[in-house]
């Protein structure tokens, strides 16, 4: 089953629940010494969560473009694809394409889109509109 963030009635499509929660996974393992949410509380908190009011879309973009940011300075070893079972890798192992070159671009949705801009974008809307974003499955 897939997932992806809605706004209104647009879904944009990012991949299965394992590969989210790797993202977020990787975040927090990775740039939050104090734990999950401690650095970027809207984002691994409320939207990890899977519902965002829209008066906080923009404090997610916030985030979001500071994580980005963060993870460019990571390379693509460091990603953790659960941080409840550190051991668990990605089901394609260390075979990557060559075009990923850190953290900041290793999450590609099932679409093909960087997943972080998906998320920015989705926000954008979020907030133009005044509208929740919601992780949903389909």
């Amino acid at each position: 089953m897939s997932v992806g963030i809605k706004v209104g009635s647009i879904i944009d499509e990012i991949g299965t629940s394992n590969f989210l929660h790797a993202f977020f996974s990787t975040v927090s393992a990775n740039l939050e010494s104090n734990g999950w949410g401690t650095c970027f509380p809207i984002v691994l908190g409320k939207l990890y969560q899977g519902y965002l009011e829209p008066g906080l879309a923009n404090q997610a973009i916030s985030e979001l473009t500071q994580i980005r940011k963060a993870l460019s300075d990571l390379e693509p070893a460091r990603v953790v694809w659960d941080i409840e079972h550190p051991t668990r890798q990605p089901p394609w192992g260390n075979k990557i394409s060559s075009d990923i070159t850190s953290l900041a671009n290793y999450f590609v949705t099932s679409t093909g889109r960087d997943l972080i801009s998906t998320l920015i974008e989705a926000l954008e809307d979020a907030a133009k509109g005044g509208k929740p974003a919601a992780i949903v499955q389909y």
